[in-house]
């Protein structure tokens, strides 16, 4: 398989001038061709468009210096298709760019073309196949993007999480994928699924390729400095820990260990019951607004559903309003109560999915150990470096206090380290 892409290594030797947007792009457009034919991570392709753009003048000093980005099919983009997954947008062409795809635009990025996703963001996988062996799931939704990045495509790519679809398939490809406190980027442009849960993330080769993409796209101050003091990490299994693999369960142990042995201190925690209720209500809140957010497809388009999408959407139509007022009270409950444990913790370290990828493509995994984290706004990183029994990726999930994604980035490129040097 082709190494991965490193934005930041990318973006320094373009910035001094090693290298131009040109020379990055034709190479990305070298793999794309070599490999897309094995891993179909995309929906819709235009090398063309983008190696026209990366032509254009000044794009080498921009912040993201002319770096090809992966755009997941539920964001609209004015200058390609935007088909959701789904065959009631086949062909459809928005009047506007998603606001990320335009900030990552105006920050230099050039286009490739749209990655797949699953239906809707849901759960119908797509026909991308795990780069690192074709014959197991990429996970989902945002199978296209982390395929990508894993087979060297591509050096970053955006993907959305309202469940567990950033930190899953980060996991089970292989690379790092970071799902941003709650709103951090806008989602103006995203076909919404729930909008008290769907968040925009990205994926690199690294941490410090995703904190870069991120600064870069957002203008804020993401880039962790390096520094001497070491990072206290909770480990934390949740409630849900049987639902683990062994091989899930020795990755946890080893990324705390390398952490200790990289003078970090680790503490095993459990979580208090306001925070473990998040799972549960995680799942009637998406339920109830994916119900209402989808009224439109279910009045008019319901033929082209997918029967499992049609039949969450039915169970979502029968949870009444107060019981959904109910979630999101225990919803703030639980964050109040998971912000009182970084009083004491500089992060959280857990499990970022159920065990290595699944073999098949029946199905795209479970979301078991990301519900919580989502609805709790929290940011969360995916970090790679870990492999179970079969030599499949297995990646730990870092989670950070709300809005100090800079300090939880810091602690994840600090575990990315300890790991590799274990």
């Amino acid at each position: 398989m082709n190494e991965m892409l490193s934005a930041v290594a990318l973006a320094h030797a373009i910035h001094a001038g090693r290298l131009s947007p040109a020379d990055v792009a034709e190479r990305c457009a070298q793999t794309i061709r070599a490999c897309e034919p094995d891993i179909r991570a995309f929906a819709t392709l235009d090398l063309d468009t983008m190696l026209a753009r990366a032509q254009e003048p000044g794009l080498g000093q921009t912040p993201l210096a002319g770096l090809p980005v992966g755009i997941k099919d539920v964001l609209d983009t004015a200058g390609l298709p935007t088909e959701r997954g789904s065959p009631i947008y086949a062909g459809y062409r928005p009047a506007a760019d998603a606001t990320v795809v335009r900030m990552a635009l105006r920050a230099g990025a050039v286009i490739p073309g749209k990655m797949t996703t699953t239906e809707f963001a849901f759960m119908k996988p797509t026909q991308t196949r795990n780069p690192r062996r074709l014959s197991h799931t990429p996970g989902g939704s945002s199978a296209g993007s982390a395929a990508a990045v894993a087979a060297g495509m591509l050096p970053l790519a955006l993907g959305t999480q309202t469940a567990g679809s950033v930190i899953r398939p980060a996991s089970f490809c292989g690379v790092t994928g970071y799902k941003p406190s709650f709103k951090l980027i806008p989602v103006p442009g995203l076909k919404v699924f729930a909008w008290s849960l769907d968040t925009i993330g990205l994926f690199g080769a690294h941490v410090a390729d995703v904190a870069f993409g991120a600064a870069a796209m957002t203008g804020r101050d993401l880039i962790p400095e390096e520094s001497d003091e070491l990072p206290h990490f909770a480990l934390v299994k949740t409630a849900r820990a049987d639902q683990a693999s062994a091989d899930a369960h020795a990755a946890l142990e080893a990324a705390g260990q390398a952490a200790v042995k990289a003078g970090a201190r680790v503490s095993v925690i459990e979580l208090p019951p306001e925070v473990e209720a998040l799972d549960e209500a995680q799942g009637v809140i998406q339920s109830y607004e994916a119900a209402l957010a989808f009224a439109d497809e279910w009045d008019r388009h319901r033929d082209g559903l997918s029967d499992r999408l049609a039949s969450y959407l039915a169970d979502g139509m029968t949870i009444a309003p107060e019981v959904y007022d109910a979630a999101r009270r225990t919803a703030r409950r639980g964050r109040y109560a998971l912000a009182d444990l970084f009083a004491g913790h500089d992060a959280l370290l857990t499990f970022s999915a159920p065990g290595e990828a699944p073999e098949g493509h029946a199905t795209t995994g479970s979301p078991v150990f990301n519900k919580l984290w989502t609805l709790s706004g929290a940011p969360c990183v995916n970090v790679a470096g870990l492999t179970g029994a079969t030599g499949m990726p297995i990646g730990v999930q870092v989670v950070g206090r709300f809005g100090r994604d800079k300090a939880m980035l810091g602690a994840a490129r600090f575990l990315e380290r300890a790991i590799t040097d274990a």
